[in-house]
Parts: structure tokens; sequence; C-alpha cells
């Protein structure tokens, strides 16, 4: 038997959290990828949920190059500051009214997750449909690795996406 990396072993604990909350109905989990890339030795994993009845999802990915597992496995030969992941958060809606105050999402985007994480908008649409679809992401960056001593700090972490995910459910 292999002993798992510290990638295994924060995408369970991810996972754990989020299928406890899908099976007490909080949230209905839309789609889970996990991948390796072999070309690259990198793994990724993705997670894509929402609340029960709201045209709002999130999405949690957690990325992991060569560097990253040499790191871990290889510790003599490389940095261990390098061992870990890298954690995005997605946000993802298609408001039926295309009069967002973009200011006041970002403003509880920032209660929410602090002044030290990189939040972006982004709006796309198709602008020769007359009934064109709007689609509002916002994607929330760590700007460091993830590490496997901060797996408390990843199921704290589900707790503020399910309050970011109610708040941003009554602005749509």
């Amino acid at each position: 038997m292999f002993d798992p990396t510290a990638f295994d072993n924060m995408k369970v604990v991810i996972e754990g959290a989020l299928y406890d909350l899908d099976i007490i109905g909080e949230i209905i989990i839309t789609d889970r990828n996990d991948l390796i890339n072999i070309a690259k030795m990198s793994r990724s994993f993705d997670v894509s949920f929402q609340l029960p009845n709201h045209n709002i999802s999130a999405k949690i990915e957690m990325k992991a190059n060569l560097v990253n597992l040499a790191a871990e496995l290889l510790p003599p030969l490389l940095l261990e500051q390098k061992a870990g992941c890298q954690l995005r958060l997605q946000f993802l809606s298609e408001p039926k009214v295309q009069e967002i105050d973009f200011q006041k999402i970002e403003t509880i985007l920032l209660g929410v997750w602090g002044s030290t994480r990189k939040i972006t908008q982004t709006v796309q649409y198709q602008p020769l449909e007359i009934e064109s679809r709007f689609n509002h992401q916002i994607k929330i960056e760590f700007d460091r690795l993830i590490r496997e001593d901060q797996m408390d700090d990843l199921i704290e972490m589900t707790e503020f996406i399910m309050i970011t995910l109610k708040k941003l459910s009554h602005e749509y």
C-alpha cells in the first residue's frame, strides 16, 4: 500500500465535508472531476455544487504539479515549502436580470473572504443574440500553496462557501 500524498488527503477532506452537506440536503453536488495529467505529471480535482432551488453554483478546484509532489516525496532535494496544492473557488450564475450591482457583490465577497484574497468578477454574453444568456463568474484565488497542516481550514472554508452562496443568491 502507498502513503497518500497531501493532495489526496486534502481532496478526501473536501469531498467528505461536501458529501456530508449533500446527504443532509443543504447542497446538491452537480459535477466532480479527478484528473491526472501524465504529460505534465500534475493532478487536478474539482467539485461543483449548488444550493437547492437556486441558480448559482460553487466550484472548488485543487491543483498540484510535479514540483509540489516532488517536494513532498523527496524533501531533501527540494524545498518543503513547495509541498501542497493550489486552491481556487468559483461562483457561477446566469442571472435573469442583467442589471447586477457588481460593487455590492464585491462588498459581500470582501466581507466573507477578506481583502487578502484575489477576487475577480467576469461577465460573458452573446451580443448578437436577442435573448442572450448572461453569465457571471466570480473567482477567488489564494496566492499561496495550501498545505496539509491546514486541513481544518478546508472544512471551515466550506462554511464560508455556504455563507457566500446564500448571500449571493439574494442578489440574483
